[in-house]
């Protein structure tokens, strides 16, 4: 039996990671997102006093950087086969470095879209730009109106790999989980 493997994406400040928290709580295994640790990581090479975009500017070489993130994110997915569970969730997929990629107009190769080609996910489910709760932290530094750009961004992307985008409402963190669940 093939392992269900669930991505849960939107651009920054969506409710991904309370999502993916509230899932672990109910028992389910979630890979978190990496782009946090390669940021911190990143921004140990430059001066970050006067940033306000998105964490990839950190980086020396974005190519690079996103290559790291790339293959974070394919060692995540080939684990997911190794889980006694058949049902598992990501914290953002593959598809997810090329959409932000082409929000930067970063050029990538073939090497990026046939990850994308040869790793395929069950499901998709993307949270949409909300400004009730959208916030900025130490690792998020994008607008409401950049959010707005990447869930588009986001969105294109996963169509263009031939993904059913399922978009989840407004709502609890209990209501947007349990909506999930039943799309399953």
């Amino acid at each position: 039996m093939d392992k269900r493997k669930i991505v849960i994406t939107g651009g920054p400040g969506t409710g991904k990671t309370s999502v993916i928290n509230h899932l672990k709580r109910q028992g389910y295994h979630c890979f978190d997102e990496i782009i946090r640790l390669l940021t911190s990581e990143a921004k140990k090479e430059v001066d970050t006093s006067n940033h306000i975009s998105n964490p990839i500017v950190f980086a020396k070489d974005p190519l690079e950087f996103n290559t790291r993130l790339l293959n974070g994110r394919i060692e995540q997915f080939n684990s997911a086969n190794t889980l006694e569970e058949h049902t598992c969730f990501f914290d953002r997929g593959i598809p997810d470095v090329l959409a932000y990629m082409d929000y930067f107009n970063q050029p990538y190769d073939s090497v990026f879209e046939n990850a994308c080609t040869n790793h395929n996910y069950s499901k998709v489910f993307l949270l949409p730009p909300w400004k009730a709760i959208y916030k900025t932290d130490s690792a998020r530094f994008e607008t409401y109106e950049e959010l707005e750009q990447i869930h588009k961004c986001l969105k294109s992307t996963y169509k263009a790999f031939g993904y059913t985008i399922i978009e989840v409402p407004f709502g609890s963190v209990d209501t947007r989980t349990s909506f999930i669940l039943n799309k399953l």
